[in-house]
C-alpha cells in the first residue's frame, strides 16, 4: 500500500550533529537572502485579484506531487494521490513525462534519494534531492518545479554539493532540473560549473555565519 502523500509540503527534517547540537536547514539559511522579484511577482497577483498565499499554496502542492512521482520511479514505490484533484494530477504528470523525457537521454544509475546530511565542519545540515552516476559520472541532482531557475537554486546546491564532498561522496557534476508544470513553464536542465559552486558556496558560509550571529543576538 502507497504512503499518504501530504499535499502543499513534506515534513520539515530537523539536523542535529553528533554531540546532538540543532543546526539550520539549508533553506533556512537561504531564506535569509531578501527576495524583491517575490515582492513584486506577489503585489501582480493581488492586482490581477489573485489570492497569492493561495496561489502558492497550489502551485506548491503540484510541485510536490511531481516530485513525489519522480521519487516514486526512482525507488519503485507508488504514490498515493488521493488528496490531490484530478486537474493537480493532470498537471503534475505532464511535469514528470517532462522528467521521463529527460532520463531517456541519459543513462542514469541512483544512489541515493531523498538523503538528510550534516556538516559537522560548517555546522547546517540539508536534504538531497538525488545522487546518482548521470552518464557515468557521480552527479547531484536538485529538482525544482516553477517559471525558471535562479541565483537562489545554484546558492541551495553549492551547500548540498559541500555536504556531499564533506560526508565522503564524490562529486563530478552538478545539475538543477527545473521541471515545469504546464506549457509556459518548460523544462530546463541546468549544469554549474566548479568554479560557480565555489563562489555560490563562499556567499553560502558568508549567509550562514550571518544566521548565526542573529542568533546569538537573539535576533526577533
Amino acid at each position: 500500500m502507497a504512503d499518504k502523500l501530504k499535499k502543499v509540503a513534506r515534513a520539515h527534517t530537523r539536523y542535529y550533529l553528533e554531540d546532538g547540537t540543532l543546526v539550520p536547514g539549508s533553506t533556512t539559511v537561504t531564506g535569509l537572502l531578501n527576495k524583491p522579484a517575490l515582492v513584486k511577482w506577489a503585489n501582480n497577483l493581488g492586482l490581477q485579484g489573485i489570492d497569492s498565499t493561495k496561489y502558492v499554496d497550489k502551485a506548491a502542492s503540484i510541485g510536490t506531487l511531481i516530485h513525489a512521482l519522480v521519487e516514486g520511479h526512482i525507488t519503485g514505490k507508488k504514490v498515493n494521490t488521493e488528496e490531490y484533484s484530478a486537474l493537480e494530477i493532470e498537471m503534475a504528470q505532464n511535469g514528470f513525462y517532462k522528467y521521463l523525457d529527460w532520463e531517456k537521454q541519459h543513462k542514469v544509475e541512483p544512489i541515493f534519494n531523498e538523503k538528510a546530511l550534516v556538516s559537522e565542519k560548517f555546522k547546517y545540515g540539508g536534504t538531497l534531492d538525488f545522487y546518482c552516476k548521470v552518464d557515468g559520472k557521480y552527479t547531484l541532482v536538485d529538482f525544482k518545479s516553477g517559471k525558471g531557475i535562479f541565483n537562489e537554486h545554484f546558492l541551495q546546491v553549492s551547500s548540498y554539493a559541500n555536504l556531499l564532498k564533506e560526508n565522503k561522496h564524490k562529486v563530478e557534476q552538478i545539475m538543477i532540473l527545473n521541471i515545469g508544470r504546464n506549457e509556459d513553464e518548460p523544462f530546463q536542465h541546468k549544469e554549474i560549473k566548479p568554479t560557480t559552486i565555489k563562489k555560490y558556496f563562499d556567499m553560502f558560509k558568508a549567509l550562514l555565519k550571518v544566521y548565526y550571529i542573529k542568533k546569538d543576538l537573539e535576533w526577533k
